[in-house]
């Protein structure tokens, strides 16, 4: 973790002494007092490393960008610094949660795609919940790559990208799900029986 705050307060230290004026030299050296706290308490909060990066950057973005009252920097920047970073990162665990709203929403209802004659209608419909609830056991990570890259058909270059992990990963975690769904299916075919 100390790491992880190491790097971050270097690259942005970095990137900003190169541009600043003096007039913004303050915003540094908030970054230098205010930041290695800031990360811990942003992990503590987020647990992981993409995150806390997101939550720091737009923080001291905010801080930089700041102007009330005519005011070039606010009156107490320790307060200020910490209060947007738990803001921020409340933000990014409530888009997390509406995504993952989503995507079990779409899991229990999107239709599966199947040419199916009008004489089977009734046993796809059959197959279509058992399938869903099958899904709907599979454990998060997983659920979320057969949901977005079956059921909202998207290429694995763009279910890594919603996931934050890697092409390679998500089409590891797709095989492991397909394997627990028909491991799930199989055995509620032989309860049917």
């Amino acid at each position: 973790m100390s790491t992880s705050a190491a790097n971050i307060r270097l690259c942005l230290d970095l990137a900003f002494t190169q541009s600043v004026d003096e007039s913004r030299r303050w915003i540094l050296s908030a970054m230098d007092r205010h930041g290695p706290g800031m990360v811990t308490m942003l992990w503590r909060i987020l647990g992981n490393e993409h995150d806390v990066c997101d939550a720091y950057q737009q923080t001291f973005l905010n801080l930089a960008h700041y102007q009330q009252a005519g005011k070039v920097r606010p009156k107490n920047v320790q307060a200020y610094v910490f209060r947007t970073a738990a803001n921020t990162a409340i933000s990014i665990l409530r888009r997390k949660q509406r995504r993952r709203q989503h995507l079990d929403t779409m899991a229990e209802t999107k239709p599966l795609q199947q040419d199916v004659e009008p004489c089977d209608d009734l046993d796809a419909k059959l197959l279509q919940d058992k399938l869903r609830a099958a899904i709907a056991k599979l454990p998060n990570y997983l659920r979320d790559v057969v949901v977005l890259r079956d059921l909202a058909e998207l290429s694995y270059e763009q279910v890594s990208n919603i996931l934050g992990i890697s092409a390679a990963t998500a089409r590891v975690y797709r095989s492991k799900a397909i394997t627990l769904l028909a491991a799930i299916m199989a055995a509620r075919s032989k309860v049917t029986e």
